[in-house]
């Protein structure tokens, strides 16, 4: 059971526990509010929320990522309160399994002169990244890989650089046998 630690800049506190939760649910309106308010109301924030139908056009999968300073404890219960709502059909946190995880990421970012091109392309070879638009001046950048990687690729730009950054949020999937499916 790996726990990943947050060392994010932003989080200011320490110790804290990133945890990957993978929901099966019924593809029903307000099923991802009632999941959403579930942990707004225990205090816990959401950092990511993906959500899309799966193979069986009747569930949809959410992926969210949550940090706790709780431990096992603090996860172990919002999980059995998902596992209560009506709507979930099955949940697994994916931290305490070997897993794969990817977020998609777009990235604009100015490219005034050759110089600063150059570079931009040097970066996003480097990173794997794919330029998907080029006008007026402005490079949009698609890169997808782990939050690491992500985090890593924006680091190596310049904040003047930069324009606007969107990205999916954490998806993920268990590798070898285990499986979220019913």
């Amino acid at each position: 059971m790996t726990k990943m630690k947050d060392n994010s800049k932003n989080s200011g506190i320490n110790n804290r526990e990133r945890h990957i939760i993978s929901v099966l649910m019924e593809n029903e309106t307000g099923a991802l509010s009632r999941v959403s308010g579930l942990f707004s109301q225990r205090g816990y924030n959401i950092e990511s929320l993906t959500v899309a139908p799966t193979d069986d056009e009747t569930l949809s999968r959410m992926t969210l990522v949550t940090t706790t300073t709780g431990g096992d404890a603090s996860v172990e219960q919002i999980v059995k309160q998902l596992n209560k709502l009506i709507d979930v059909v099955k949940v697994m946190e994916l931290s305490h399994y070997p897993h794969i995880e990817r977020e998609i990421m777009f990235v604009k970012v100015a490219a005034p002169n050759m110089e600063v091109c150059a570079s931009i392309k040097r970066i996003a070879d480097i990173f794997r990244a794919r330029v998907i638009d080029l006008k007026n001046k402005m490079y949009t950048l698609e890169v997808t890989g782990s939050p690491d990687k992500l985090d890593g690729f924006l680091e190596t730009l310049t904040d003047n650089q930069v324009i606007e950054v969107v990205r999916s949020g954490a998806m993920g999937i268990t590798r070898g046998n285990n499986s979220l499916r019913v």
